[in-house]
């Protein structure tokens, strides 16, 4: 088990910290076209989202690594989760449909099985 939460967190962090990067460094009206909720949101929301995903992306795999302080990994594992539940809120709100909202679902889910990994009824 203890593998298995090391591969999703690894890939949640790739993910993630993908994304965030993109958001930070890449201009709000370049993002509209493959990110089509940027057009509603303000340049500071898109950076903030980007520093948020980044720092979960770190809080997946650096207190686990360095073995300090791991109860920040379900933390982040958490406010990454909390971030999907909103990024599927604004993908209904956009009536974007199931397939635009079903990345935000199972990575989601993902973020939930990393959370009851290390905080449930046997944490590894």
């Amino acid at each position: 088990m203890n593998t298995a939460l090391w591969i999703v967190a690894g890939l949640l962090a790739v993910v993630f910290g993908a994304a965030g990067l993109v958001k930070l460094i890449m201009p709000r009206e370049k993002l509209v076209d493959k990110m089509s909720w940027t057009k509603d949101a303000t340049d500071a929301q898109v950076k903030i989202l980007g520093a948020l995903e980044l720092a979960g992306a770190i809080g997946l795999i650096l207190p686990a690594i360095l073995d300090v302080a791991p109860v920040f990994v379900p933390l982040a594992a958490i406010g990454l989760a909390v971030t999907m539940a909103g990024a599927i809120v604004i993908h209904v709100k956009h009536h974007e449909g199931f397939a635009a909202a079903a990345p935000a679902i199972v990575f989601g889910l993902l973020c939930a099985f990393v959370v009851y990994g290390h905080l449930g009824p046997r944490p590894f």
